[in-house]
Parts: structure tokens; C-alpha cells; sequence
């Protein structure tokens, strides 16, 4: 064999290696766009699935129980917001399999105002459905705004160590004066209008202003009072201390008729409602809060929380 047909030969297997690399890289890339593509569709269709879903859309096709759990302090910045409440109790009364509500309660009060505007909702959609009972399941402590929220409820069912009641208002904040006669520190508060340092925690109390805070306080108490007697009507045995703030285990809650009788989740389901199912349509972080918490704390931290109900099955 001549050097040229040697030199041709080699050549030769060489463009065909090359080839073959080169249609080995085409089907490689082929197989990534394929998987990048199915990726991307799957992951389409759940956030899709997540942002266009109706509420109760996940319920069973049978009749169940429709939850809204009310969590934590009452209003606040990371608090239960009566917004999102009043939207999922909207969503729960809306849904044409659920035979009752259940309101699930796990809060040491809060905002007189939030609670009272969940209060009035409750009212609101009970008189729209009739038919739709509202039952109130408390687990550990159901007190002052929590249980301002569930006296609308038809019946509230608790454990006999569970803690309901502190039907009583307050305003709270600390008097700085005399360890700033010690530190030499004096205040210097300017104001334009007799009252509008009201309180100041710098400044000596004034007893008109602190007057006027007890006056405020007792009305916004007697208003907690009357939601009270409004939903438990004849069923309270009111004492001299029922309306002092006190709490009051759930076993004696039922004694006082704070309560209805002992009763967990599950078992107002079961034995009450008659439908074993249920559906959560508790306010849940919608996608975007959920894409932004994990792009870091960082970049989370710039956006504010949202919320909206979601029927969910339990």
C-alpha cells in the first residue's frame, strides 16, 4: 500500500470517527431537550394545577366534613389574618358535599377586631345556609379572641384538659419614669393636642388618661360579653368570674356551658357530622410565597406573605 492510499485510509476512519461523535452529541442533545421538556411540562401543569384549581376541587365525590383550622395569635403581622379566614369559611360554605363546618381552634387570643370580624362572618353565612351546621373543635387552648371567634359556632366540643374562656380585655405597656430619674434622663415629648402622648410609657401616668383607657377597655369587654351570651345563650351559667378573664379547663368550660362536651376532631366528623372525610380549606401560602421562600430568606423577605384557601383532603 502506497504512503497517498495509507494516508487516504487513515483519513477516512477519521471523518467516520468524527461522524459518529457528531451524531452521538445529536442524539445526546436530543435526549436533553426531550427530558428538559417533559420537565418542564410536569412542572407546568402542578403550578398551573395549584394557581387554577377551585376550592374543595380535591374533595371527595361523597359528602364530608369541611375544616377551617384557626392557628396561632389572632391578627398581627404573622398572625391569623380574618381576611384569609373569612375567605376560606366563604369557600367551605360553598361547597355543595360538605354536610357542616368545623371551625379547629389552637389560639391564646388576639386582635378584638379580627376575631370579631371572623365572629360576624360566621353569622353572616349562617344565616345565608341554614342547613350548614358550624361545630367548634378546640385542642389545647381556645381563649380571649379564639374563643370570641367560635361562640358563633352551633356546638363546641373540647378535651377535658383543654383551656377556653379569658372573656376579658386588656391593654398592656411598662412605665419607664423612675429608672430614668436614676439614669438622669429626661423626657422631652412635644405634642399638638391635650391627649396625643396618651400613655406614654416616658411620662408619669395621668390619671384622666388612664381613666379614659379603663372606660375604652370596658366597653370593647362588655361588646365580648354580649358575642358570648349571644352564641351560648341559656346554655351559660354565669358566675360572678365568668366574664373576669379567667381560663377555665375544658372539662369545667362544659360545666359553665362555655362548652358543649368533649369531643377531638375526628370524633365530631365520625359521630357528629356523619361524614368521616374531610376537607381542609385552611388558608395555605399560595405558590408564589412558596417559590420565593426558596429562592432564599434573602429574596423572601421582600415579599409579603399571602394567602388563600385551598380545599385539601385529610
Amino acid at each position: 500500500m502506497s504512503d497517498d492510499d495509507s494516508l487516504n485510509s487513515e483519513r477516512g476512519a477519521l471523518e467516520r470517527l468524527l461522524l459518529a461523535n457528531l451524531e452521538e452529541q445529536r442524539r445526546a442533545r436530543r435526549w436533553t431537550l426531550l427530558l428538559r421538556s417533559l420537565s418542564f411540562i410536569l412542572v407546568f401543569g402542578l403550578i398551573a394545577a395549584i394557581i387554577f384549581q377551585k376550592d374543595g376541587e380535591l374533595a371527595a365525590t361523597g359528602p364530608h366534613t369541611a375544616l377551617v383550622e384557626i392557628q396561632g395569635e389572632i391578627g398581627g403581622e404573622n398572625g391569623v389574618r380574618a381576611d384569609d379566614i373569612i375567605g376560606a369559611l366563604d369557600s367551605a360554605f360553598d361547597d355543595k358535599k360538605a354536610k357542616a363546618v368545623v371551625l379547629r381552634c389552637n389560639s391564646p387570643g388576639g386582635s378584638p377586631v379580627q376575631a370579631g370580624q371572623i365572629n360576624d362572618e360566621i353569622y353572616r353565612l349562617r344565616a345565608k345556609c341554614p342547613k350548614m351546621p358550624v361545630y367548634a373543635v378546640v385542642d389545647d387552648i381556645c381563649a380571649s379572641g379564639g374563643y370570641y371567634i367560635i361562640a358563633a359556632a352551633d356546638k363546641i366540643f373540647v378535651d377535658k384538659a383543654s383551656l377556653i374562656g379569658s372573656i376579658g380585655v386588656l391593654m398592656d405597656g411598662f412605665g419607664f419614669t423612675e429608672g430614668m430619674k436614676k439614669l438622669g434622663v429626661e423626657r422631652r415629648l412635644l405634642t399638638a393636642g391635650e391627649n396625643k402622648g396618651f400613655l406614654d410609657p416616658f411620662s408619669p401616668v395621668d390619671a384622666k388618661q388612664e381613666g379614659y383607657a379603663k372606660a375604652m377597655l370596658e366597653e370593647v369587654h362588655q361588646q365580648f360579653i354580649q358575642t358570648v351570651r349571644k352564641g351560648r345563650g341559656k346554655r351559660l351559667k354565669e358566675t360572678p368570674d365568668l366574664f373576669s378573664g379567667l381560663v377555665w379547663s375544658g372539662a369545667r368550660g362544659i360545666e359553665l356551658g362555655l362548652a358543649d362536651g368533649l369531643g377531638s376532631l375526628d370524633y365530631v366528623a365520625r359521630d357528629v357530622v356523619k361524614a368521616e372525610e374531610m376537607v381542609d380549606f385552611t388558608p395555605q401560602e399560595n405558590i408564589a410565597d412558596r417559590l420565593a421562600r426558596r429562592l432564599g430568606a434573602a429574596i423572601g423577605a421582600t415579599i409579603r406573605p399571602t394567602a388563600e384557601a385551598r380545599g385539601r383532603l385529610r
